[in-house]
């Protein structure tokens, strides 16, 4: 299961909106067959484990951390081919999250005698498709904010320049993050002061560019800025101005889709802007801004994990806030679960939960974790 786990992770950035799967078919203690899934070759891990096993598919044991699928969609399903070539067991992490699929997948194998085994290396297993999990289930991405600041939590010294605040380690290990989220998300403040690329630069191989999104409320996105430049055609600006308006048209001739959303006060609906990019196949959003656009998505409880990455420096209470809201406005944010730190010298990084996306998935259904 734990092969089945490392080559799921190689469809980082490669699977979705599918999710990530790894699968490994095993006869008398040899691998005979193994694969994951990548969304642009179609077939899932199970088919090409298959392919490769041949023959020795027969009488073998299939580990795979998610749930075989028993639907037709863009292949056909899983199930039907394992039944087919006759494997004799096999074990599964967890259930699909897919309501098309969970519980379905394994009962078919069931019936047909293969015998079903679940939940061996489940917390690993949900936690690689935590994102998946969630989109599947509700139509919106998994949103992570991810920031750098100082031990006092500032993130800059004053709001119109760029303070340099992490290391060569921490860096990298932000572009890996940032490698798996199929969404970036920023405010125009950020834009004006820094005029990022906002570019994956992990070096790994990834289905569909980064889309880089900005909120920017009055259309202040320069047409100069290194952001439209790239010329990528996946920039998508929410504004509260009208799209036909002259600063809208100049945008879009440039390739930058520029969506009208209903304001929220003075400022871009972020709930609106979280939805929209649900429909558009957005799995993972990651948020990387400044203190206004950090502050109002904590406020509006769009955020489901956090991945802070703190210098050993302080700046002081002159300094530039991680997020600016209120105590009033943050009163309804639980405290952080399942923590992590690691060190990425002299930095590190503590990333923790606002919410198990799975309490609500499987409220109701088997836990995922029965054993045949």
């Amino acid at each position: 299961m734990m092969r089945a786990l490392e080559l799921a992770r190689q469809g980082v950035a490669l699977a979705h909106p599918n999710p990530m799967v790894g699968a490994v078919l095993v006869k008398h203690g040899v691998i005979v067959g193994e694969g994951f899934h990548r969304y642009e070759e179609r077939d899932h891990a199970e088919i090409i484990a298959l392919r490769q096993a041949g023959e020795k598919a027969w009488g073998a044991t299939l580990y795979t951390n998610l749930e075989p699928c028993c639907t037709t969609g863009r292949t056909g399903p899983c199930t039907a081919a394992l039944i087919s070539a006759k494997i004799k067991q096999m074990y599964g992490a967890m259930e699909d999250p897919n309501p098309a699929v969970t519980g379905k997948g394994y009962a078919e194998l069931e019936r047909a005698g293969i015998s079903v085994n679940v939940g061996l290396c489940a917390d690993e297993a949900k936690t690689l498709n935590e994102d998946f999990a969630k989109w599947v289930t509700t139509g919106i991405p998994y949103v992570t904010l991810k920031s750098a600041s100082t031990l006092d939590g500032q993130i800059a010294v004053r709001a119109t320049e760029t303070t340099p605040l992490t290391g060569e380690a921490a860096r990298a290990a932000a572009q890996r993050i940032r490698h798996r989220a199929d969404a970036l998300l920023t405010g125009i403040g950020t834009i004006l002061a820094d005029n990022p690329q906002l570019t994956d630069r992990s070096g790994e191989r990834r289905r569909r560019s980064l889309v880089r999104v900005v909120l920017d409320s009055q259309l202040r996105l320069p047409l100069k800025s290194q952001l439209v430049l790239s010329g990528k055609g996946d920039v998508l600006v929410y504004t509260t101005q009208p799209v036909d308006s002259p600063r809208a048209r100049a945008l879009t001739s440039v390739g930058v889709e520029v969506i009208h959303v209903p304001p929220n006060g003075e400022h871009v609906d972020l709930n609106f802007v979280i939805r929209d990019l649900g429909q558009r196949q957005i799995v993972n959003l990651l948020i990387e801004a400044g203190a206004e656009v950090n502050g109002a998505a904590l406020a509006a409880g769009v955020v489901d994990k956090v991945a802070l990455f703190y210098a050993p420096k302080f700046i002081g209470a002159d300094g530039v806030p991680l997020a600016r809201t209120t105590a009033k406005k943050l009163a309804h944010l639980a405290a952080l679960t399942n923590l992590t730190v690691e060190s990425y010298e002299p930095d590190i990084l503590v990333e923790g939960y606002f919410r198990d996306v799975y309490k609500d998935i499987y409220k109701g259904r088997k836990n995922g974790r029965r054993k045949r």
